[in-house]
């Protein structure tokens, strides 16, 4: 089969490899109908995430049809419609019972020590081959599956793979609450998603911050108060806009590959940490593979982090779901806990997140596939990886089209 293979920094390849097997009771395979690419991808090819392993397949956002099915699968047989969830989950642990499907006790092959294991990710997430690629075996079928409705079509499931649950979760992080103005750090297709999510968890006004002038027009489409931060200092521009208050509650989208403002008044600020950021890219990514324009790692590492707790109002909250690697330890913890902020982060809990998001979709209430911007076949994966790398404007969200 065809599939998108990790070969090292800045080197993927489509490359032929064996098909999946059922190789434990509990798995399925599942030949995949559509992926999609996602920014966490772009890590493991910058080198802001590493510990990949060579010959790794990657992809963790899928859709697509059940083949074959372990002994131990008793929920699913081959012909099922199903999305498959970006984090593996047994269903069975103590983690998995009370919700926490993410930290599931025994879905990472490295143990009930590690964390989050998701498919297509480094050593430390398991490693899973990934979905981008013609079939997949899915570990731990029956909680890592999820039925799809008739009337919901792949490509609205395609995003529920991730992106829609990964922001509703944000902004459950954030705390949301009826009435509050909600800061979006972010705007690319994740940042969106959170938009859309803090209006349907009651926030009066969301503003987004982001540079690329596409983003924020998507951004104001959905009713958002836009700010760029090429234009403006985005912490100064929200304490403007709030009375000198600052906002509720922050939904950190952005992560470890955030940019320095090339130009505007937060221009300088980012320059005079320039030595900061310059020692934090080189802790978080010790080996990049630059190739002209091309997985060129973001030049600020904890540039949202920062700003997330100077925009935020005293007693506020912040939700973090922009991907920081465990080699990343700079955090403004003294500025924080001078403001009783309260900070939730981490992996959504797919399992648990997503049934309610395929109700919403199917009733009609929400047409995620407004944010998918490009359609292109896997074999087109590899140059479809380099624009979206680039940041190339009107490059939001890719979906692959595999069968």
């Amino acid at each position: 089969m065809k599939a998108v293979v990790w070969h090292g920094e800045g080197d993927i390849r489509l490359d032929t490899v064996e098909d999946p097997t059922i190789t434990e009771p509990t798995d399925a395979v599942v030949q995949i109908t559509r992926s999609a690419i996602c920014g966490t991808d772009l890590h493991f090819i910058r080198g802001t995430m590493a510990g990949m392993v060579e010959g790794t397949i990657l992809g963790h956002e899928a859709v697509g049809v059940v083949t074959e099915v372990g002994s131990a699968v008793r929920r699913f047989g081959p012909g099922d419609r199903v999305l498959i969830c970006s984090t593996m989950s047994c269903g069975a642990c103590r983690n998995c019972r009370r919700g926490l499907t993410a930290q599931c006790d025994v879905a990472n092959p490295n143990g009930p020590l590690a964390g989050t294991s998701f498919f297509g990710g480094p050593q430390a997430t398991g490693p899973v081959n990934g979905l981008q690629a013609e079939y997949v075996r899915v570990p731990w079928a029956v909680n890592t599956l999820i039925p799809l409705p008739e009337n919901i079509s792949d490509d609205q499931a395609i995003l529920l793979s991730d992106i829609f649950p990964t922001a509703w979760f944000g902004a459950e992080l954030a705390g949301v609450h009826r009435g509050d103005t909600v800061a979006v750090l972010g705007a690319g297709v994740v940042g969106q998603f959170a938009i859309a999510s803090a209006f349907r968890q009651g926030a009066a006004r969301v503003i987004a911050v982001d540079g690329l002038q596409t983003r924020l027009v998507t951004a104001l489409r959905q009713n958002a108060e836009i700010i760029d931060f090429n234009a403006e200092d985005p912490v100064q521009a929200i304490l403007d806009t709030t009375q000198g208050i600052g906002v509720d509650a922050v939904i950190d989208a952005v992560g470890v590959e955030a940019q320095r403002p090339w130009a505007g008044p937060a221009k300088q600020a980012g320059d005079e940490q320039a030595d900061q950021f310059d020692a934090e890219r080189s802790q978080v990514a010790p080996k990049t593979n630059v190739q002209d324009q091309n997985w060129v790692p973001g030049d600020a590492p904890s540039q949202a982090l920062q700003w997330a707790v100077s925009a935020v109002a005293k007693g506020g909250r912040i939700g973090i779901i922009g991907v920081y690697p465990p080699a990343l330890t700079s955090f403004p913890i003294g500025a924080a806990m001078n403001k009783n902020l309260i900070i939730k982060m981490g992996n959504c809990n797919h399992h648990t997140v997503t049934p309610p998001l395929l109700d919403v979709v199917a009733a009609g209430l929400f047409d995620p596939t407004n944010l998918i911007t490009q359609r292109e076949p896997l074999t087109s994966a590899i140059e479809a990886y380099e624009s979206f790398d680039r940041r190339e404007e009107g490059w939001l969200k890719t979906e692959l089209t595999v069968s």
